[in-house]
């Protein structure tokens, strides 16, 4: 099954420079797994790739390279893919429009549901740490 993903340009601006700033070759991209969990029903986690893994599917939107296992394709099908940029926090965020808004009373929610919080340290560059 090929998930129906909106990627709102936001978001693919986004993936694109992480699949280009790893370093990899040219077919590389984007691999997004999706579970469900935390407030907002989801949570991910994403690593730029050359390739598709054993049991992924690549899935492209937009020119936007997808490699997604079963179950991340099943949770984002029909789900809106942006990229949300706050003062304090910014990352991938996962719209279902067929779902209301959290209604948690936290501290944390007058922020964008389902923001994954990413390390600049965490984006690969092609090339091994080297230890100082």
């Amino acid at each position: 099954m090929v998930p129906q993903i909106t990627i709102t340009p936001a978001a693919a601006k986004f993936i694109q420079r992480v699949v280009r700033f790893s370093g990899l070759p040219a077919g590389a991209g984007l691999r997004l797994s999706v579970a469900p969990g935390g407030c907002s029903g989801y949570s991910s986690q994403f690593s730029a790739e050359a390739a598709a893994q054993d049991g992924e599917q690549l899935v492209e939107v937009d020119g936007v390279r997808l490699f997604l296992a079963a179950e991340s394709r099943l949770l984002l099908n029909g789900i809106t893919i942006d990229f949300v940029e706050t003062a304090t926090q910014s990352g991938l965020s996962f719209i279902d429009p067929n779902k209301a808004a959290c209604a948690c009373s936290t501290a944390d929610s007058a922020a964008p549901s389902a923001v994954t919080k990413i390390e600049i340290g965490a984006i690969g560059r092609g090339r091994p740490m080297v230890a100082s």
